[in-house]
């Protein structure tokens, strides 16, 4: 076990290679972990723990994968509980009714959703990546826990801080007692944008400008981790609760799936947590 980024540790297990959060980990309330691309059966672009079961992949390998994976952290691969990831704000209730939606397939994944939150011991949350930020969430006191996938489009919506509000709504949650974590993501050495998107960044942020950085002929280098990290102060959460990997997967593409790196064609990492 290592020291891996802000607040993340590397964690080797058997041949599966994934990240933890001290933070989360010290409560012993939760299973939890974001995968990086080591230690799977997959090949050539795919290679080699690619989780993702829509991205072209061998069914099987994705399997096989998901359950070593699942194994390392300690859940159960058949049980996970996944949205279909559409790039918007939905946050959806997950209970035991839930249990496998999305586990074997895309199709039965939770249509319309990018983050789940649950009180249910047992229920294991599934959430993938190759760039976009992942968001975890864990309140103690109450005993809930979240994952919200925030790429642009869901970054600019503050699915971050719809998330936590929902938790309030549904489970009493208190922002001040959550604790957080945004993972390994495109950073803001390399995530190239343009107007378009940030046309949509000043729709939702007074303080864009703070958030980008200029490279001249209409584009802007965006940190989603800063961006991210606004949005759950904003939505409550206090600062020192705020774990940050501060790793990029464009320039770690050998160690994580990387959307933009490759072309458009590769991998999913992923994240999970589920109370104990």
């Amino acid at each position: 076990m290592q020291r891996a980024g802000g607040g993340f540790l590397l964690n080797d297990l058997g041949p599966v290679t994934y990240l933890s959060i001290p933070s989360f980990t010290a409560t012993s309330l939760v299973a939890h972990g974001f995968t990086t691309r080591l230690g799977g059966v997959s090949e050539g672009r795919y290679s080699s723990l690619n989780l993702g079961l829509h991205v072209g992949d061998e069914h099987q390998a994705v399997l096989v994968n998901r359950r070593r994976a699942c194994n390392a952290i300690g859940i159960d691969s058949g049980r996970l509980v996944a949205g279909q990831q559409v790039h918007q704000d939905q946050v959806a209730v997950v209970t035991e009714q839930h249990l496998g939606r999305g586990s074997r397939s895309y199709q039965s994944a939770l249509p319309g959703v990018d983050a789940l939150i649950t009180k249910t011991p047992g229920v294991p949350l599934s959430s993938y990546y190759a760039d976009c930020v992942p968001l975890f969430f864990l309140d103690p006191v109450q005993k809930a826990v979240g994952l919200a996938h925030a790429g642009w489009k869901g970054t600019v919506s503050k699915i971050g801080a719809k998330t936590v509000q929902q938790m309030t709504k549904t489970f009493g949650s208190d922002p001040k007692e959550i604790i957080a974590a945004i993972g390994p993501s495109i950073g803001p050495c390399c995530y190239l944008v343009d107007k378009p998107v940030i046309d949509k960044l000043k729709r939702s942020f007074s303080y864009w400008h703070q958030l980008v950085k200029a490279c001249g002929d209409g584009q802007w280098l965006l940190n989603l981790w800063e961006t991210n990290l606004r949005v759950l102060i904003d939505a409550g959460i206090r600062g020192e609760n705020i774990s940050i990997a501060a790793i990029c997967t464009c320039c770690n593409s050998h160690m994580f799936f990387s959307y933009r790196a490759a072309g458009g064609i590769t991998g999913r990492m992923a994240s999970f947590i589920m109370l104990i």
